[in-house]
């Protein structure tokens, strides 16, 4: 009777591993699961913002401030383990997975994967216009006043189409500065405090 060799079974079917996984791009979805808690944020702007290995005390002290709205000296011992312990059993353990975080003797700090997260972390203030429509607008002014201004309508006949083309021109120059300005203001660690606190 013949015998057959059998091979050791996985229960779980593996896809093969392709060389140019470490070069893959973050998932879309997953970097929106990244910063969708504010504790994770609060973290991942403290670390981006300080650029080097932190210890893991400190920056549970630190987010713990920025949560209750207090001094770095004022947070209890109460509120520094719970944001302790959140960090150390679910949020830096995610993103070690993830590869967004590296843990070393009780300091974490950022990996280069993470700097892909910049291109998400812009936050808008509820109230705020988006800027798509406020772009959408000046357009729409603009086309108008140069149909005006064609037409010779009312007191717009003695304005000249050299003067509209300047107007249109400060007027997207000083837009686009707004722009950069307020999309600086608005990503993780390039101020000392996150977006939500900075206020208007």
């Amino acid at each position: 009777m013949g015998t057959t060799s059998q091979q050791p079974t996985d229960s779980t079917v593996r896809p093969p591993v392709s060389e140019d996984d470490d070069a893959a791009e973050p998932d879309r979805d997953e970097m929106f699961h990244v910063l969708r808690n504010q504790r994770r944020r609060y973290a991942i702007h403290y670390l981006k913002y300080e650029s080097e290995p932190i210890d893991v005390g400190d920056l549970a002290t630190q987010v713990a401030a920025w949560e209750n709205e207090i001094p770095v000296e004022e947070v209890t011992s109460k509120q520094r383990r719970r944001v302790y312990n959140s960090l150390k059993q679910t949020h830096i353990p995610h993103l070690t997975d993830n590869e967004f975080l590296e843990e070393e003797r009780g300091e974490v700090a950022l990996t280069d994967q993470a700097k892909k997260l910049d291109i998400y972390l812009e936050l808008v203030p509820e109230k705020d216009i988006p800027w798509s429509e406020y772009y959408l607008g000046i357009g729409a002014v603009g086309l108008a006043a140069i149909v005006v201004t064609g037409l010779d309508v009312g007191p717009f006949a003695t304005v000249s189409d050299g003067a509209v083309g300047v107007f249109l021109a400060v007027t997207i120059l000083v837009s686009a500065l707004a722009h950069y300005y307020h999309q600086h203001r608005s990503l993780i660690g390039d101020e000392e405090k996150p977006p939500e606190l900075r206020g208007d």
